[in-house]
């Protein structure tokens, strides 16, 4: 037989090889502030100088990164929530939202309460140089770094474990972080950390695509359909990344994500015929055109759905078309660190964002009608009914807090032929998970979650007199707006992104109700004063989102 060997004949004549990196990136910038020199050293080993990095230089860079990201935010994102404010063509829902985000990153940058009340997953990508020696347990300094940011600091424990296929049980340190080291360079050990919250996460995408998209026309009207199925539940404005080819589908999503948080930016703006990633920036400001034109604005209607696009085109196979879409939100937390042989430094976030704030305070959103929520619910259901869709409010009384598990929780007693208990009947529910309290302090961060995820749970609460006024975040399915016309109820969006803000102004009492075995998850009532909403369904079958393709 002439079978093929394993190591086919070596004097065959290949052509030399030119390596072309897939992402060839160009000189790093970001302005570095150095965190400490300790743990770090260079000894020779067989000539030639090594950077040998301790565990605890790993450890402490790791748990400065999360505690920085879910307190400071980058210059140039505050930048482009000012500009909301000085843009004559923002709409006043776009300018209250920007300026509530300023607010919260005042707040937030006090060190006390974190931006968002989900404080993330730890998502940490390093790049060793052949160069640098460590003990070898990368993956688990790294991890510890962050889990003591989280033990240390006011940030919540979003993290489940299952115990089996069914049964789950929170981490209670936020553990595990998602760690990916990688061989690149040589004298220095590079890092991107990211907190990636629930709410944007949840909105990547991928698409397999075939290579009969590759038509400016088909690909721009594909895009667009697909853009509107982001919705506005992650916190716009959003930094938007897209993907376009990709040698498999998880380096696509891969990415995607790297992407949002501009650590591809230095990318050539060109192809070649060596196959290397690119930005295509005349795509890029194409797209940022259509997303303002879409109405759908900073959570509320207007101009600024996305503060940016990033565009990004990869090779691919022949016969395949991957295409991923994801976003930052408006808590946009990720930081560069490295370790060279001078120290471990850490990108320098804006320290001071107050800067950014108007020195006057406009009178932003419009009309404010003023809802009482410890009057009887058939009074709250009866006030709300006089005002339309997009009614901005301001809530003052008691709510109940439930989210995920608790409405699993509320359902089971349904399912048993139980009644729903009277406080989720008298008083309106708030989708919402807090962050720990710090002390001194009636709440910790604790904005509103994504409302689509009690999707499921809204009919047959509202047929047995629950979930009648609903509180959260982003837009929800036809079916929640057919069980308001039907059962008379109202769901009423919140502004997602400004937890810290919520805290520090709103909300003056929390406690615990039901399941604290939740952690997070429990039920919760809280007492607010002054706190935004607007009305987005009504107990008539209108919906402020499908009006702008949202619903």
């Amino acid at each position: 037989m002439n079978a093929p060997t394993a190591f086919p004949d070596q004097s065959k004549p290949v052509p030399p090889y030119k390596h072309t990196p897939l992402f060839p990136l160009g000189p790093d910038t970001t302005p570095y502030k150095k965190i400490t020199t300790d743990g770090v050293r260079v000894e020779k080993v067989l000539g030639r100088d090594m950077l040998v990095v301790s565990r605890e230089a790993l450890r402490t860079l790791s748990e400065a990164a999360f505690g920085e990201i879910n307190h400071f935010l980058r210059p140039g994102h505050l930048k482009q929530l000012r500009s909301i404010l000085e843009d004559p063509e923002a709409s006043p829902n776009d300018k209250f939202v920007a300026l509530d985000f300023l607010k919260n990153a005042n707040i937030s940058a006090g060190g006390v309460l974190p931006m968002c009340q989900d404080t993330g997953t730890a998502i940490i990508m390093g790049k060793k140089g052949c160069n640098v020696i460590t003990d070898g347990d990368d993956e688990a300094a790294l991890s510890q770094g962050a889990r003591d940011a989280y033990l240390r600091r006011n940030l919540r424990y979003s993290q489940v474990a299952p115990l089996t296929m069914y049964e789950e049980k929170n981490t209670a340190n936020n553990m595990p972080a998602q760690t990916e080291i990688y061989a690149e360079g040589e004298d220095a050990y590079k890092f991107m950390f990211m907190a990636k919250g629930g709410g944007s996460a949840n909105k990547s995408f991928l698409f397999q695509a075939t290579p009969s998209v590759l038509t400016k026309d088909r690909l721009l009207a594909f895009l667009k359909e697909k853009i509107l199925t982001l919705g506005t539940a992650a916190c716009p404005p959003y930094h938007l990344a897209i993907v376009i080819g990709g040698t498999s589908a998880e380096l696509c999503m891969k990415t995607v994500k790297l992407a949002s948080a501009r650590y591809l930016d230095a990318l050539p703006t060109q192809g070649s015929a060596d196959g290397n990633a690119f930005r295509d920036l005349e795509m890029e400001q194409e797209i940022h055109k259509m997303t303002q034109s879409l109405g759908v604005g900073a959570q509320f209607g207007g101009k600024y759905f996305c503060h940016d696009v990033r565009v990004i085109r990869m090779p691919r196979h022949g016969a395949s078309l991957p295409i991923g879409l994801g976003v930052s939100c408006s808590a946009d937390r990720q930081v560069l660190g490295k370790i060279t042989r001078d120290g471990v430094y850490l990108e320098e976030l804006e320290h001071h964002p107050a800067q950014y704030l108007p020195e006057v305070e406009q009178a932003l959103g419009g009309e404010v009608v003023k809802i009482d929520l410890n009057q009887p619910m058939k009074d709250i259901l009866a006030t709300l009914s006089k005002n339309p869709i997009k009614t901005r409010l301001s809530l003052t009384g008691t709510m109940i807090v439930a989210r995920d598990a608790a409405h699993a929780k509320l359902r089971e007693r349904l399912d048993r032929g139980e009644p729903l208990p009277d406080y989720f009947k008298n008083h309106p529910v708030y989708y919402a998970g807090p962050a720990k309290t710090p002390d001194g302090y009636a709440s910790g961060a604790f904005g509103p979650t994504t409302a689509g995820r009690m999707d499921s749970f809204v009919d047959q609460f509202q047929a047995a007199g629950g979930s009648m006024v609903m509180v959260a975040k982003g837009n929800r399915a036809p079916a929640v707006r057919e069980a308001c016309k039907k059962h008379g109820g109202f769901y009423l969006g919140s502004i997602g992104g400004a937890a810290a803000n919520l805290a520090e102004h709103c909300i003056k009492k929390v406690e615990v109700v039901e399941y604290p075995e939740l952690g997070m998850e429990a039920i919760w009532r809280i007492e607010v004063v002054d706190f935004p909403a607007f009305i987005i369904i009504d107990d008539k079958g209108n919906d402020f989102f499908k009006e702008l393709n949202l619903g």
